[in-house]
């Protein structure tokens, strides 16, 4: 039984060592190792973004079950965006997935009432995202090898 997840909603400089290590070393299993996608994941937006750490125990250890990233808007599109969205292997097929967009599409908007979000999606995960009422508002286009749309919400 997966234990529930507990949710922080952290700036950068608030991000301890440890934390930041453990979202660093997370994005790299998922969206290099797992995906086989060689790109620069150190983009430079990480500094003036908010981070949603989704957090379990497992063993008696804390340890990153989820994560995103939200950029205000005009940081990198007109609309704040949610991105480097994943739930690590061991905390799949439990739901985690749709907690953690709805907490952080939640937090996202506390931090930025009345603006819309984007998100680069990966093509396949096109009907995840429209379940949250994302809609798609760009062709398919190849980012890194993998097929991506634009979606707005």
């Amino acid at each position: 039984m997966k234990t529930p997840i507990v949710w922080e909603w952290r700036h950068f400089d608030q991000l301890s060592g440890a934390d930041l290590y453990a979202v660093m070393a997370s994005r790299q299993d998922v969206f290099i190792l797992e995906q086989t996608c060689l790109y620069p994941d150190l983009d430079g937006y990480d500094q003036g973004a908010h981070h949603l750490l989704g957090w379990h125990t497992v063993d008696g250890k804390r340890v990153l079950a989820a994560y995103l990233r939200c950029l205000a808007p005009g940081v990198k599109y007109a609309e704040m965006s949610l991105g480097r969205v994943l739930t690590t292997k061991d905390a799949r097929g439990g739901g985690s997935g749709r907690a953690l967009l709805a907490e952080g599409i939640a937090c996202a908007e506390r931090q930025h009432p009345g603006q819309r979000i984007r998100i680069g999606a990966q093509q396949h995960l096109e009907p995840f995202y429209a379940s949250f009422g994302f809609a798609t508002v760009s062709a398919p286009y190849d980012e890194d090898g993998i097929m991506h749309i634009d979606m707005l919400r």
